[in-house]
């Protein structure tokens, strides 16, 4: 079975490296060779340029499709891959689309993992385990209100003007800040157009604390459910995007402009934005990600834990990379062994498979622990 890898952008290459070095059939998918070969060159020669003629003809049953490319491409080679027996991982959302594949899926048993990254991906394992924690605990009671909490974030290690370096595709981080959001603030439904509109403060337990603004991500409310939590009183609930302090106010200028740019615009803004704001080879770059659950009763907090992981970059790479790529890897892994079963489906809620990836994480990261607020 051959493992069939598309694309080697910035967030793509560990996880890439780790399968080829474990000895995994895997054949490599770009748009150039030249920039595979820089990545992979050295492990490999199968290295083959993108189209999905070519890659269709080259599958078989059994095979596994990664897609680290545009989220565009997600759907059509999930409909490809169950086209000719294989299975699919990416480590993007889940869209509706995408979604609306399942029942197929199942039909043909073939599986379709995505939201296997950072976030969505690791946080998600945080979750899962924090809410089975939470569960197993004497402090466990349908009436305590919960509150959740699930920030991240790519900031430079070294901060710049900008508040903020390119560890992804510019363009994927300004359409992402034109993303309407739904969070839960105070039992009531948050609904805001734009990041900007619901900025706040996150004061993150690392071990010197630190400060960051945050927003909410997206809609956050499906996830209730996907954590387990469906039928809780819910205070509070986001998932959010954390940043450096003084990031609004650096950006401000880009938000009165992002939110009317057509595509062609969209794309000069990011053009320009990375020629000034890329990392310097070897610069490190660095991820922070906390997820905190929290039970009130009565007399008030009961429960709480939060993980929190502080990452950078090293001789190893990017932080970002090594954190998006190698849960890909482990979800591949996992497919070929039937560890996930066929449908569309989600970073594992799986206490084994949780507790297995979690301890490839911590060795990803330079900073990761649970931190028990109530002791």
């Amino acid at each position: 079975m051959t493992i069939h890898w598309c694309g080697t952008g910035l967030s793509s290459v560990p996880g890439l490296r780790r399968l080829i070095e474990d000895g995994r059939d895997v054949t490599v998918w770009n748009r150039t060779k030249e920039k595979a070969h820089v990545a992979v060159g050295d492990l490999t020669d199968r290295i083959e340029v993108f189209d999905k003629g070519a890659l269709a003809a080259q599958l078989s049953a059994g095979d596994v499709v990664v897609s680290m490319l545009p989220a565009d491409w997600h759907v059509p080679l999930a409909e490809l891959a169950m086209e000719t027996g294989a299975h699919f991982v990416s480590s993007s959302y889940i869209s509706p689309e995408m979604q609306g594949l399942d029942a197929r899926a199942r039909e043909t048993d073939t599986r379709i993992v995505g939201e296997v990254g950072l976030d969505p991906g690791i946080d998600h394992l945080m979750a899962h385990a924090l809410v089975a924690d939470y569960r197993a605990s004497t402090a466990y009671d349908p009436d305590n209100a919960i509150s959740f909490t699930s920030y991240c974030g790519g900031v430079p290690k070294i901060p710049n003007a900008f508040r903020y370096k390119f560890s992804w595709a510019p363009v994927g981080v300004l359409k992402a800040l034109r993303s309407p959001s739904r969070s839960i603030r105070h039992f009531s439904e948050l609904e805001v157009a734009h990041p900007w509109d619901a900025l706040s403060r996150y004061d993150a337990p690392l071990p010197q604390p630190e400060s960051f603004e945050v927003y909410p991500n997206r809609d956050s409310l499906p996830f209730i459910e996907a954590y387990g939590m469906d039928g809780w009183k819910i205070r509070d609930f986001v998932r959010g995007t954390l940043r450096l302090n003084g990031w609004s106010e650096a950006w401000k200028e880009i938000f009165a402009e992002v939110g009317e740019a057509d595509e062609a615009r969209l794309q000069e803004i990011a053009d320009q934005l990375l020629m000034e704001n890329a990392y310097a080879p070897g610069e490190p770059d660095r991820v922070v990600l906390c997820v905190s659950l929290q039970a009130d009763g009565p007399s008030g907090t009961i429960w709480h834990k939060t993980y929190v992981m502080d990452a950078w970059g090293d001789a190893r790479g990017t932080a970002m990379a090594r954190l998006v790529s190698i849960p890909v890897s482990l979800a591949v892994e996992a497919v070929l062994s039937r560890e996930i079963p066929a449908g569309v489906s989600a970073a594992p809620s799986d206490p084994r498979l949780v507790t297995r990836w979690m301890d490839e994480v911590q060795a990803l990261a330079q900073h990761l622990m649970v931190v028990d607020h109530t002791i």
